[in-house]
């Protein structure tokens, strides 16, 4: 395990995620800083995480080797512009979704080492899969302390093209929403057919994390395995002619070039402010 000093510019959701895969991983917690914007707000996070947690960032990022930049892409402008005076070759890891590393790069002032992240909210189970993409400022070093952040909460991909993001965005930044949206729609149906709430929920979450564990686990395309459920003439063949014939394939890749657009118009709108 590599250690440096890491500060967590933010301390919600996501940034809790990491520090607490970090944490679970062994990573000693008096290597671990976060900021917030109020000393209640610190203190509160300080318990909840188990880290030290200020409202200072300056003194925090003097002591760090790594910071994070975990607030909302509206904010990140105005943060870059607060830190600038006092950053000096620390690696940056971003996790704000939609903000280029060029921008980043341009608001601290140029010359800095960026690994953009874009995470997912499974993070906060252990469970989640992030993108990243490094700047030509990133050493092979610098990236691996990247890989070992990203891995505290699950899978990774590198992209070298940062344009992919988008992409990204659109696959697994987005996706558990539509398995959400795709859940919901299975128990509402469940209920429908006589099944209890409780029940239909049960059978749905149990259904679609046995499905993405077999997936995962043996070497055989996702195709295949929808065939292997499928008898001829049966109920799942009936099934996935009705979803075919409703035109799903078609939805789902209209709403994930929809949900790229609008990541690429949100990141042309917050390079510009």
């Amino acid at each position: 395990m590599i250690r440096k000093n890491i500060v967590f510019i933010g301390a919600g959701n996501m940034a809790g995620a990491i520090i607490s895969g970090l944490l679970e991983q062994g990573y000693p917690a008096q290597a671990v800083r976060a900021t917030t914007r109020s000393k209640e707000s610190a203190a509160s996070a300080s318990e909840r995480l188990g880290i030290a947690v200020s409202d200072d960032n300056d003194e925090a990022i003097r002591w760090a080797d790594v910071v994070v930049l975990a607030v909302k892409p509206q904010m990140l402008q105005d943060l870059c512009n607060d830190i600038k005076p006092t950053l000096e070759q620390q690696l940056i890891v971003s996790v704000a979704a939609g903000i280029s590393a060029d921008s980043i790069n341009q608001w601290l002032g140029g010359d800095k080492a960026i690994v953009r992240s874009m995470p997912n909210t499974p993070s906060q189970v252990g469970a989640g899969a992030s993108g990243l993409y490094a700047n030509a400022n990133v050493s092979p070093a610098e990236r691996a302390f990247a890989e070992q952040l990203a891995g505290a909460t699950g899978l990774f991909i590198w992209v070298e093209d940062e344009a992919l993001m988008h992409a990204v965005t659109a696959v697994s930044g987005s996706g558990p929403a539509y398995y959400f949206l795709f859940m919901e729609a299975m128990i509402e149906a469940g209920v429908k057919l006589g099944l209890t709430p409780e029940s239909a929920r049960t059978l749905t979450l149990q259904t679609a994390l046995g499905a993405a564990t077999l997936a995962g686990k043996v070497e055989v395309p996702v195709d295949e395995l929808k065939r292997r459920v499928m008898s001829p003439g049966g109920t799942t063949e009936r099934a996935i002619q009705s979803f075919e014939q409703g035109g799903l394939r078609e939805q789902v890749s209209n709403a994930m070039a929809d949900c790229a657009a609008r990541s690429e118009t949100l990141a042309r709108e917050l390079a510009g402010r």
